[in-house]
């Protein structure tokens, strides 16, 4: 049985990554000959349909800058997800910023894009610093784990209203049934679990135009946040087009 909507988070980091890839020496973000602009993408992804916008500011910049993400606040509709590294820094600048939530990840420099959920055993201090600060500010906050008891668990714990289960394991399977099979079995008990510790359930991370189909199924979802599959389609279709279609696959 599935929910009335599942709603979707668009991640827009790699409209800046292209931009990056020409103008990472230009002081300025948009306007002029600086394109593509991560900003415009976002209002016509809510013109779509999304039901909010989410970027990750890395702590070494390499796609989303700090001016991108101030003019989303300023600009967008519907809500804004902060990705960000379970860091003072960080904390202190969603503090200023004030996005509707916060997703705390895992960062590698050695990585393109964000790869495994971020281990809260290991740094239950300074995630369960960070979402006190978030639940004090009304900022809600998510953690990005991997769908595994203990993580789970500790999340519920350490006060998270919010998990986000990181599909990646599942999509990098998918053409494999064996390990699809398990890994898909693996985030239905991660989602089933974390609905009864009373999180909710969030999802992210490789889901694509195909695996949707088995995606959307599992139980307990809320939202999906996806990126670089609806930006890859956009190349072809528009971000309008690919936007849509993506809602339609997830809410039949």
């Amino acid at each position: 049985m599935f929910p009335a909507m599942i709603l979707l988070g668009v991640n827009i980091d790699h409209t800046a990554t292209l931009r990056q890839a020409r103008y990472r020496q230009v002081a300025r973000a948009a306007g002029g000959f600086v394109e593509p602009d991560p900003v415009a993408l976002a209002v016509l992804a809510e013109r779509a349909g999304a039901d909010g916008i989410t970027v990750h500011l890395r702590e070494d910049r390499r796609h989303i800058q700090e001016r991108d993400v101030w003019r989303l606040r300023e600009t967008i509709a519907t809500r804004l997800n902060l990705e960000m590294a379970c860091t003072p820094a960080m904390t202190e600048f969603a503090l200023k910023l004030k996005p509707e939530h916060v997703c705390l990840v895992p960062e590698n420099r050695e990585e393109v894009t964000t790869e495994g959920g971020l281990d809260i055993t290991a740094h239950r201090d300074r995630v369960r610093a960070c979402v006190d600060a978030m639940n004090a500010a009304g900022i809600k906050a998510s953690l990005f784990i991997d769908p595994d008891a203990p993580q789970i668990e500790l999340s519920a714990r350490l006060g998270a209203p919010f998990v986000e289960l990181h599909t990646g394991a599942y999509a990098n399977a998918y053409y494999d049934d064996a390990r699809r099979a398990a890994e898909y079995k693996r985030l239905r008990a991660g989602a089933t679990l974390a609905h009864d510790h009373g999180l909710a359930v969030n999802a992210g991370h490789g889901i694509n135009y195909v695996n949707i189909a088995e995606v959307r199924a599992l139980p307990h979802l809320r939202e999906l946040n996806i990126g670089h599959s609806i930006l890859s389609r956009a190349l072809f279709t528009g971000i309008d087009e690919a936007v849509r279609e993506m809602k339609a696959r997830m809410n039949p």
